[in-house]
């Protein structure tokens, strides 16, 4: 696979390309999902390929094939050269890169059983028993049950010196349990929703899920929603569970500081960005106990933002995003990086398959735990609203006003959880409400949650990105707007 991608390398230089890289991709996928009983979707792919940028004239092209022979690389290559070409028409400037030494090395995520050596049989046989205990329960209208494994590596070659192998080996799974009732629906997931909880681990991750055991509470908890008092609307304190902050925390930080959107080179899907540049080390993003990093890192953990390389083969590392509530970093690319004046890229660039061009994507944009734990945080509460699991959410194309809605919560009340509420919902502008976090869990209450379906770019990538999170507690949010009465 490393001729492959060096003979695309070679033959843009010697079509004119003052700098390319190859990546070779071999992804493997499968996806299993059950509803009432049945087998809702079985389906394994294969897909093989490579795809090549270049700079030429100044700009960039890029380009990708299937046709792994001698001469659909290299036709493949020399189109990407003629797109650069083209491109250099319209240029303001000449691209420039921030320097990255060459790097010669193999990386893999450690993992303990192949989940594609797993028969298929046995993982639906998990699946339906999720499944029927869920149904078992009276009230229960829908049992939904997932699973999704996917296995990416990848070849990296380019005119630096750089020759990258990687495998990544990335699990996940999860169950639904839906209630309807008159013109009510209400519902619970487990380990999370939207498909559950994904790392880069084996199929061992899905095994300690215990999918089957936890799927009587979820099922109970659905149908008990609906007896359940409405989420009162007003300004209140907030506490929310490392779940949902995973979310929050993708959503009002992750996609604001994705250097392309800050600075007008990428809008689709989540738009741009009020983090402009003047506001680099000298925003108030959040209170002192707020501390945000994004951390590509296998030490920071399994996520499905953890590699050894980017796709630009720059090393996996740790940049400080908010130190101490002080807005002091981006997401960014070799390019971006050189546009502001950065000495390095962050390492964040990413593709999803060979014939997408890799673009600057999350990492494992995690807030850093604090002390205490989840009890200690209830206990130290008088008033207040605990949400977990997301139902909803909603942003502006700015990433500043947000609204998000969860499956479930509970009122606090002098320090203890005294009854369960329904369609718990808050809002609030990015900057106040991090500013209003007075408490944030310790390290034993830290969770790195994985959030497989982010979508950018045209045409869309669909990436996964990670986001640690302890519970916290947020003081004078907006609450139980959005399900008023």
């Amino acid at each position: 696979m490393f001729d492959i991608a060096t003979t695309a390398i070679e033959t843009a230089r010697r079509r004119g390309a003052t700098y390319a890289d190859a990546r070779v991709m071999d992804i493997r996928a499968r996806e299993l999902s059950t509803k009432n009983g049945e087998v809702g979707t079985l389906n394994e792919a294969e897909s093989l390929g490579l795809g090549i940028r270049v700079i030429a004239a100044g700009a960039w092209g890029f380009a990708s094939t299937d046709r792994l022979t001698r001469e659909g690389v290299s036709a493949c290559a020399a189109r990407a050269v003629a797109i650069a070409k083209a491109s250099a028409l319209a240029k303001l400037k000449d691209v420039v890169l921030a320097p990255e030494a060459p790097v010669v090395d193999t990386w893999q995520n450690p993992y303990i059983k192949d989940p594609f050596r797993i028969p298929v049989e046995q993982q639906l046989d998990l699946l339906l028993a999720a499944d029927g205990a869920m149904r078992r329960v009276k009230g229960v209208t829908l049992a939904e049950t997932s699973m999704a494994f996917r296995r990416i590596e990848q070849f990296y070659v380019s005119t630096e010196g750089s020759r990258i192998h990687q495998v990544k080996m990335q699990s996940g799974a999860g169950i639904v349990a839906t209630s309807f009732a008159g013109d009510e629906i209400q519902k619970r997931s487990y380990p999370n929703s939207f498909g559950g909880q994904h790392t880069l681990q084996g199929y061992e991750l899905v095994e300690s899920f215990d999918l089957a055991g936890h799927a009587p509470r979820v099922a109970e908890e659905a149908v008990a929603l609906h007896s359940a008092a409405q989420c009162p609307e007003g300004t209140r304190t907030l506490l929310l569970e490392s779940g949902q902050l995973g979310l929050q925390i993708h959503e009002s930080v992750g996609h604001p500081i994705e250097l392309d959107r800050v600075l007008g080179m990428e809008a689709n899907y989540a738009g741009m960005s009020f983090l402009t540049l003047e506001k680099l080390r000298t925003l108030r993003y959040g209170s002192e106990i707020v501390n945000v990093v994004a951390d590509a890192r296998l030490a920071h953990g399994p996520g499905l933002g953890t590699f050894g390389y980017d796709d630009e083969g720059v090393p996996a590392k740790c940049t400080p995003i908010i130190t101490n509530g002080l807005f002091t970093g981006y997401l960014s690319s070799r390019e971006t990086a050189a546009l502001i004046g950065e000495k390095q890229s962050g390492g964040t660039v990413r593709g999803e398959s060979w014939n997408r061009l890799p673009m600057i994507r999350m990492t494992n944009v995690s807030l850093l735990p604090g002390k205490g734990t989840s009890a200690d945080l209830v206990a130290s509460t008088d008033d207040g609203i605990w949400m977990e699991t997301n139902r909803s959410w909603s942003i502006d194309d700015h990433r500043y006003h947000f609204q998000f809605s969860t499956e479930i919560a509970w009122e606090i009340k002098g320090g203890k959880k005294v009854r369960m509420l329904k369609n718990p919902s808050y809002s609030g502008i990015t900057t106040e409400f991090w500013n209003s976090c007075d408490a944030i869990c310790g390290p034993e209450e830290w969770k790195l949650w994985g959030t497989p379906n982010c979508g950018k770019g045209q045409p869309q990538q669909v990436m996964g990105t990670g986001h640690g999170a302890s519970p916290a507690r947020f003081r004078n949010v907006k609450i139980g707007a959005a399900f008023a009465k």
